[in-house]
């Protein structure tokens, strides 16, 4: 038992606010509420056909649940006297805290709720289908349902909107955040995820609270066999952008919160009906499907849109094994090519026997298939011919025990009434071909590596930029190959002190964040005779010249506000942004995990051989940066590190610059 559970699931139900309490009263009514709800008015004898107490005080015991429709200095009162009247939790409603400049207010809220949970303020309430309870003022599009998914959103009006969807999605809790003064975000999450009638949890997410306690919310959501799925807004912020570091641009937006969620094994979407659909996966076939897929259609156009949409999201059609082509031509003759995505045009249409064989022939050798069927509109055709197909569909599910996918082209080409028919028969119709692929890629998402957490984070503070002799001095305290060099405050102290170094040379002034565009880098020098001073350097470094070299790439670790540490790998060198091909991952991580990530990069197939050509050592670069971890992960003073270019050879690597920031 949570502390939100009288909250969330209520015997009893206290109003407050004359409006907005008539219009929770209303929806409580129509949705068959069981329990009591009493209006709470000091004038108004009766509100909504009820009965109404003049206080609180008045209530024949302690609500467990209260929606709070008063105006927000009067909301401190009332949220202080549930609370010592011991009500087991309230919904806050009214607006106009810490976003509408009332400094203090918010704080004063939390004091008066004390140990009583409240959701918000600026909160719109709770909708829980399944026991017809509504702390909610305003219309909703849901039924009462024997289990479902909970929605959870940080934004009244998106959670509103997706309440409202005709697409077969059994929802059974609908839950806002407001400004979560009490509540947070996980706290809310896990209480919803104990119902066990909660199949699956679909969040919008604008700010993260807690990492580690997330990250733990969604270990237990897989231990519990339920998916969780989420929009994840803010992407586009560039308020952190900072300009001194190429990580800073290329690792900012939403590459740190993308790679959170899919270390800890969150699916992420971009939109609202992808959510939905990613939901309905995890609601029928629990919280992840396999990855081979096949797809089957009656038409080779559809065959071939279906390969050219899956390429953008990486899902592929892996051959049909000989086994399965085998039995397939049995059915379909020498005229069907076959081949996935499989065109089984239509001489078996109609033929229900048939067509069972061949969707259960062809699922069997896959772990889920999409089967695409745009069923004709009922108001102006006869849909009765499909039937055959659609019964198949099921048939081939319940042959093979692996998901079968109905999947329309156009959302509106499947309506609610038959997604939902097929729900009942434990099949999962998927609503937009583009849409129903997103959703399938994000129900792969894998699970998080169990116990892991993200590294505590650190409030902003005051930096200093190292210059790079400090960094490289630093670097090879961490165990991290660096060029073998020599430093000095003029050029003649340097030339005289590189007399053992071998050429060529690489010649820097130190002083500078980005050195090449200040022209500070002089590179494949033989002497370092007659070279010029450079203007506003604080000093010089001579490096040997790394040889052998097949790739630059780029490690940078900035410390984050949420997540605490992130780790940005990619291709580097001058180009760095212009090719702006990195993965980003939160800390810690291990070297496996770094060199898997690796693989993502656009450019992965230059690393790894490409026409013949010599491997990178990318398990050397790997562990360079497993060292940068550790380094960043024991000294809380260092602020960002990123080394631009590491030099790749066959074997070996090397770290030829570094700009560091610290304390």
């Amino acid at each position: 038992m949570t502390r939100l559970d009288r909250l969330l699931r209520p015997r009893h139900i206290a109003v407050l606010g004359a409006g907005w309490a008539l219009n929770v009263i209303e929806q409580c009514r129509k949705m068959g509420f069981a329990g009591p709800v009493w209006p709470v008015h000091p004038t108004k004898a009766e509100i909504g056909g009820l009965r109404a107490y003049t206080s609180l005080a008045d209530l024949p015991e302690p609500p467990d649940a209260a929606f709070v429709g008063v105006n927000r200095f009067a909301t401190l009162d009332v949220v202080r006297d549930l609370a010592a009247m011991g009500a087991g939790g309230a919904i806050c409603f009214a607006s106009g805290w810490e976003e509408a400049g009332e400094p203090g207010l918010q704080q004063r809220l939390v004091d008066a709720a004390g140990d009583m949970p409240i959701l918000g303020p600026n909160c719109y309430g709770v909708i829980n289908y399944l026991d017809g309870a509504l702390l909610w003022p305003d219309q909703h599009g849901g039924v009462r349902v024997d289990k479902g998914v909970a929605l959870v959103s940080q934004s009244s009006n998106i959670v509103i909107n997706l309440g409202m969807q005709q697409r077969g999605l059994p929802v059974a809790y609908v839950a806002c955040l407001g400004n979560a003064a009490v509540v947070g975000l996980a706290e809310l999450a896990g209480a919803l995820l104990d119902d066990p009638r909660v199949t699956a949890l679909g969040m919008y997410v604008e700010g993260i609270d807690d990492a580690a306690a997330f990250a733990a919310l969604a270990e237990r959501a897989r231990g519990l066999g339920k998916g969780v799925v989420c929009i994840k807004s803010g992407k586009t912020e560039l308020s952190r952008t900072a300009a001194a570091s190429h990580t800073a641009s290329l690792a900012g937006g939403g590459a740190a919160s993308s790679a959170f969620l899919r270390q800890i094994g969150v699916a992420e979407v971009n939109t609202p009906s992808e959510l939905i659909e990613t939901l309905k996966l995890f609601h029928v076939h629990g919280p992840q499907i396999g990855t081979r897929l096949c797809s089957l259609s009656c038409s080779g156009g559809e065959a071939g849109l279906v390969a050219d949409l899956a390429a953008p999201f990486g899902i592929d059609f892996p051959p049909v094994p000989e086994a399965t082509r085998a039995r397939l031509f049995e059915t379909l003759g020498p005229i069907v090519a076959i081949a996935n995505p499989l065109d089984y045009h239509t001489f078996i249409w109609g033929d229900g026997p048939k067509t069972t064989e061949v969707f259960s022939a062809m699922l069997s050798a896959y772990d889920a298939g999409l089967y695409i069927i745009d069923s004709p509109r009922p108001d102006r055709c006869d849909p009765s011919g499909y039937q055959p197909a659609f019964d198949a569909i099921v048939a081939a599910q319940r042959a093979t025990g692996k998901p079968s996918l109905p999947i329309a082209s156009l959302a509106e080409n499947f309506g609610e009434a038959r997604v939902t028919a097929m729900m009942a028969q434990g099949v999962c119709a998927l609503l937009g071909l583009e849409t129903g692929l997103a959703a399938i890629r994000a129900a792969q998402t894998p699970p998080g590596r169990p116990g892991w957490r993200p590294a505590a984070a650190l409030p902003p503070r005051e930096t200093r930029l190292l210059d790079e002799a400090e960094g490289k001095r630093l670097l090879d305290a961490a165990r991290v190959p660096i060029p073998r060099g020599v430093l000095g405050h003029t050029l003649a102290d340097v030339a005289a002190k590189a007399a053992h170094l071998t050429p060529p040379f690489a010649l820097k002034g130190l002083g500078f964040a980005h050195k090449t565009e200040a022209g500070a880098v002089r590179l494949n020098l033989s002497s370092l005779q007659g070279q010029a001073e450079m203007p506003g350097a604080t000093g010089y470094l001579v490096e040997e010249m790394v040889t052998g070299t097949l790739a630059e790439i780029l490690i940078g670790l900035r410390r984050d506000p949420v997540y605490g540490v992130t780790l940005t790998l990619g291709m580097g060198g001058v180009t760095a942004e212009v090719l702006a091909d990195t993965v980003t991952l939160v800390l810690p991580v291990p070297a496996e995990d770094l060199l898997q990530a690796a693989r993502r990069l656009r450019l992965w197939p230059l690393l790894d051989g490409y026409r013949g050509r010599p491997r990178a050592d990318m398990a050397a670069v790997a562990e360079i940066a497993t060292r940068l971890g550790a380094l960043m992960l024991a000294d809380d003073s260092l602020e960002e590190i990123e080394i631009n270019p590491i030099l790749v050879r066959a074997t070996g690597a090397v770290a030829v610059d570094a700009l560091i920031r610290k304390v």
